[in-house]
């Protein structure tokens, strides 16, 4: 069991120099409430791209592909929204008593390779577009995959668990213990899996909110046991952002000369709230 209080979080700041830059820009979503109690219950969800966790500076996150799981496990798009400059919103009637998951994949690729003419190429997007413009007999062709993961949680009345079931691709977390009823100093329990295969001995980082007023990042770096789960005793209140990556990041240079000419990288990330005792 992992337990940790604000003191900690604050020395965690040497950790947070190595693991993630203080200037990283961060794509989170944000539920202006992750338990709301009302006969029709709605939320309201931001996604935005800032440097400070949660605040609205930078670009909005686009959320034309962001989808909502119900607390029966039924995907279905996300409403239709507004995206402003630095900041994407919609609001999400919640007609069924429960949990509801809402969810950002993308997946895309980066790749260099040189034409028929030896001339150095370089390609970005989607998936379906590397299909349709890079030649298929590319010369020095170097792929690198991205799978990317973006959530949130907020329940309507009541908790469910219906929600939980991972799609088994990519990088996920499964709330085994509801991320809408996270109380500081209870313990809360995840679990992460990669293709849906445990991650053991996996780490990851929790960063609270606030960063404008501390003055420090304050990450806190945190790893599974041998079956991909972690149990952790929930710090002060407030909103966090959990991160993580696969394969661990490597410092700049640190890239191998003889890299293989195809790599995946995958990211995860959620926003949770955590509430007084």
């Amino acid at each position: 069991m992992t337990n940790f209080t604000m003191k900690k979080t604050l020395l965690a700041l040497g950790l947070a120099a190595l693991s993630l830059s203080a200037s990283a820009h961060r794509g989170w979503l944000y539920p202006q409430a992750t338990m709301v109690e009302a006969k029709e219950p709605w939320v309201t969800i931001d996604g935005a791209i800032s440097e400070g966790l949660f605040d609205i500076e930078h670009v909005a996150l686009r959320l034309d592909a962001a989808t909502v799981t119900d607390p029966d496990g039924v995907v279905t798009p996300a409403p239709a929204g507004y995206t402003g400059r630095q900041r994407a919103t919609f609001d999400l009637k919640m007609a069924k008593s429960g949990t509801y998951k809402i969810s950002l994949v993308s997946r895309n690729v980066m790749a260099s390779y040189k034409d028929k003419a030896g001339e150095a190429k370089r390609f970005r997007g989607s998936e379906d577009a590397f299909a349709k413009e890079v030649p298929s007999d590319a010369q020095e062709l170097k792929t690198t995959y991205a799978h990317q993961r973006l959530e949130t949680f907020v329940s309507a009345n009541k908790t469910s668990d219906g929600a939980f079931k991972p799609s088994g691709v990519g990088l996920e977390m499964i709330p085994l213990t509801n991320p809408t009823d996270l109380r500081a100093g209870e313990t809360a329990r995840w679990r992460f899996q990669l293709d849906g295969k445990p991650l053991p001995k996996f780490a990851f980082s929790l960063i609270p909110g606030g960063v404008r007023y501390r003055g420090v990042l304050g990450e806190v770096r945190l790893e599974t046991d041998a079956k991909g789960e972690v149990a952790v005793t929930l710090p002060a209140p407030g909103m966090y952002w959990l991160n993580a990556g696969f394969p661990a990041a490597q410092a700049k240079g640190a890239a191998p000369a003889d890299a293989p000419a195809v790599t995946r990288r995958y990211s995860y990330a959620a926003t949770l709230e955590v509430l007084p005792e």
